[in-house]
């Protein structure tokens, strides 16, 4: 019984859900970028290179000659696709520098973190004591006054 009651309170915690909800919105995400890539972005490139179709791009890996991706496929021909691979690459980098603008944006949006003091320091054995300290409590030695 206690382990139920364990993965309850794991999967209840606050980060795991704000996970499981970016990672939801990640996926949507991902289809938003795959559609943009392949339906926005990669016509207007291929029309301005000459009506190439960057995800028809294939080499295949057998003798039999075949038009296109769709008819290697359909034959079982094997193939490397590197046209899919470029789009793919593509979302990636699309992807990638959303995040990073989204990143950013929250980095300017919170505090920024107070530095750190120095520790001070015993003058005697260097190891970090408690600013009010009379006594180094590694090595004991009496400590000056500040």
């Amino acid at each position: 019984m206690s382990f139920i009651k364990e993965f309850k309170e794991f999967a209840m915690r606050g980060n795991v859900m704000d996970m499981a909800v970016g990672v939801v919105v990640g996926g949507a995400f991902g289809k938003i970028v795959t559609s943009l890539v392949n339906n926005i972005i990669m016509p207007p490139i291929g029309v301005l290179l000459g009506g190439i179709d960057f995800s028809d791009f294939f080499i295949p890996l057998s003798t039999q000659h075949v038009g296109s991706l769709a008819e290697a496929k359909a034959a079982g021909i094997p193939v490397i696709a590197y046209g899919a691979f470029l789009n793919t690459v593509l979302e990636f980098l699309i992807i990638a520098f959303s995040i990073f603008i989204v990143i950013r944006q929250l980095n300017r949006l919170l505090p920024k973190p107070e530095p750190v003091a120095e520790p001070r320091l015993c003058p005697y054995c260097r190891q970090p004591i408690a600013d009010d300290a009379t006594r180094c409590p590694h090595c004991t030695s009496e400590l000056p006054e500040k």
